[in-house]
């Protein structure tokens, strides 16, 4: 056998320990999650996703939001994340079952959204704060997605969807300011985040142990 023989099944040796140990090891352990039943309600633990909630994941994915927020709360005593109110337990493989492509991120210029529809819950607000960050969350280095909105003259009354903003750009004398599909489904998706129920893999750590 010669040199270049023994280099070719080498490479190919460790491509297929690799392969072995990521993807055969994670289809193992996680391909086939089940849901749990909760025991208090009956329902499944993940709950199934709202209609809206994969659309608006792609609405999320095609504006970057992945590249700025996190959806992953991380362990105590080793982090912070449930001290800083992020979630009141770690998040585990079975939080992502629903999503053929979780955005668990890993960099957080924004706070982590894995919960963020539990931590807020008012549907003008996600508007307000997409149409203008900074005046929501002052100091926010947010950018502004104001052209998932449009500027639309009032016709009658106001549209149940208006929106209320402030700041540097309001809508003209007569006109309201309203968000489109994509806004819509978006902030659907955001509200859907709330991976605040139980788990047997993943209990809430003890009082203090934060």
């Amino acid at each position: 056998m010669n040199s270049m023989t023994k280099l070719l099944i080498g490479v190919a040796a460790v491509f297929a320990s690799s392969w072995v140990g990521v993807v055969a090891y994670s289809y193992t352990n996680f391909g086939e999650l089940q849901p749990e039943i909760s025991e208090e309600t009956g329902g499944f633990l993940p709950p199934p996703l709202p209609g809206n909630a994969i659309a608006g994941q792609r609405v999320y994915a095609a504006n970057g939001c992945v590249y700025c927020h996190s959806q992953q709360v991380r362990p105590a005593p080793m982090y912070s994340d449930i001290a800083r109110g992020y979630g009141t337990r770690q998040t585990v493989p079975r939080d992502y079952m629903r999503y053929a492509n979780p955005f668990t991120g890993m960099v957080r210029t924004g706070p982590d959204l894995t919960n963020v529809g539990a931590r807020q819950t008012d549907v003008a607000w996600y508007y307000r704060h997409l149409y203008e960050p900074n005046i929501v969350t002052p100091g926010s280095v947010m950018p502004a997605y104001r052209f998932l909105f449009e500027e639309r003259k009032i016709q009658g009354e106001k549209s149940e969807l208006a929106v209320e903003v402030g700041g540097p750009h309001p809508p003209k004398e007569g006109f309201e300011i309203v968000p489109k599909p994509e806004a819509q489904i978006l902030v659907s998706y955001l509200m859907s985040l709330k991976r605040d129920y139980p788990l047997e893999e993943a209990p809430a750590p003890p009082e203090g142990g934060q």
